[in-house]
């Protein structure tokens, strides 16, 4: 039997990865996860993409969180948009003189995948509500965890909730087809706290996540069926 765990509340993709995203009505889930979520990122000459940490795969890229990007109905290129929030005639010539680096273009996935871990993520209103309450002297915004779906959950709900869903698959409503298998939650590093518009900088934020639940929250879920998802549908275990 299903168990309804929420509605959909709001739909989050990240054309550009690292940049602020944009928010949807409905979106199609295929086998890569949300359409053209995180299909481009800033690429430098060394292959690396533009993130808020060093890694093998990553190259810290400050400013980032400034800038946004959306694809509306279209997956053939995004359109960027700088800190003020006006499009970017020349997305590639506008990061070169932004970033000051002179090895970086904007650049679709290849090879080598955007993601850092899974494709989709899945945030309640419940831990949404937690942080709010464990860090009151910071300005506390979905757009800080950047996840794909914020599921509102009822009144009672404990957070970080999303740690019973591992292991599980959830599925949309019965127009949707999409069903998502939850894998484990992300691990949080300083983008969390970092500075966009409209939100300073938050340490507080990463300091109770690493105090209070090993500085873990969201689930993350692999595609097991491609569909449709909207704002409004209920997600339900199965």
């Amino acid at each position: 039997m299903a168990e309804i765990i929420g509605v959909i509340e709001q739909l989050w993709r990240y054309p550009v990865k690292s940049t602020g995203g944009e928010r949807l009505d409905s979106v199609e889930v295929d086998d890569r996860g949300l359409a053209g979520d995180r299909l481009y990122a800033v690429r430098d000459g060394a292959g690396r993409l533009g993130s808020g940490k060093n890694t093998r795969r990553f190259r810290r890229m400050d400013g980032l969180l400034r800038l946004s990007a959306r694809l509306g109905h279209r997956l053939d290129g995004p359109e960027l948009l700088d800190p003020l929030g006006r499009p970017v005639v020349d997305p590639t010539a506008f990061l070169r003189a932004y970033l000051q680096r002179e090895d970086v273009e904007l650049a679709r996935e290849d090879a080598v995948s955007h993601f850092d871990q899974l494709p989709v993520s899945v945030l309640t209103t419940a831990t949404l509500d937690w942080v709010a309450e464990a860090a009151p002297s910071a300005v506390v915004d979905v757009r800080r965890f950047r996840p794909n779906v914020l599921l509102r959950t009822p009144p009672g709900t404990p957070p970080f909730v999303e740690d019973a869903w591992f292991g599980r698959e959830a599925h949309g409503s019965a127009r949707s087809g999409a069903r998502l298998a939850f894998v484990r939650s992300s691990e949080r590093c300083a983008m969390t706290t970092a500075a966009q518009p409209g939100l300073p900088h938050a340490p507080e934020i990463l300091k109770a996540l690493a105090q209070f639940h090993d500085s873990r929250l969201d689930a993350l879920a692999e595609v097991a069926a491609p569909g449709r998802l909207a704002v409004g549908d209920t997600l339900a275990l199965v």
